[in-house]
């Protein structure tokens, strides 16, 4: 009965690496952001996926995604703006890492394609470590 369940209904390919992906951060004390609005982006694998606003508490994280041949470029800002230090998690790739200006403006020129999230290192008023923010996986 499974095999049949299994050949009728079969797990997409690469689930079981999303999975491993997302939980890797389980040992984190992280926040989850939201969608603010997926709008048609919600699901999208390759080719521009756009602009897409992200939320949590009083954190806004907005996001570009530039198609540049296999590789992304991201232009991020954050509100409220700070130098924070802003992380992107690409499976199966090392990764990459900036820092926001002190206009919560940051860019990332060379992310490769793949399952990806965008962890967010806050820092509090003194400049010292604070909360963690991460978004939900995006296939780019």
């Amino acid at each position: 009965m499974n095999r049949l369940v299994y050949e009728l209904d079969a797990p997409p390919a690469g689930l079981v690496e999303r999975i491993q992906f997302a939980v890797a951060l389980e040992n984190l004390d992280v926040e989850v952001a939201r969608w603010e609005r997926a709008g048609s982006f919600a699901g999208v694998r390759g080719g521009s996926p756009g602009t897409i606003t992200f939320t949590v508490d009083n954190l806004t994280l907005m996001v570009n995604f530039t198609s540049t041949g296999a590789r992304h470029r991201i232009d991020g800002w954050l509100v409220p703006a700070g130098e924070h230090t802003v992380e992107v998690r690409v499976a199966e790739h090392k990764s990459s890492t900036t820092k926001a200006d002190d206009g919560g403006r940051f860019v990332l020129s060379d992310v490769p394609a793949g399952t990806t999230q965008i962890v967010v290192h806050l820092v509090n008023s003194r400049g010292e470590p604070g909360r963690t923010v991460v978004t939900p996986t995006i296939m780019l």
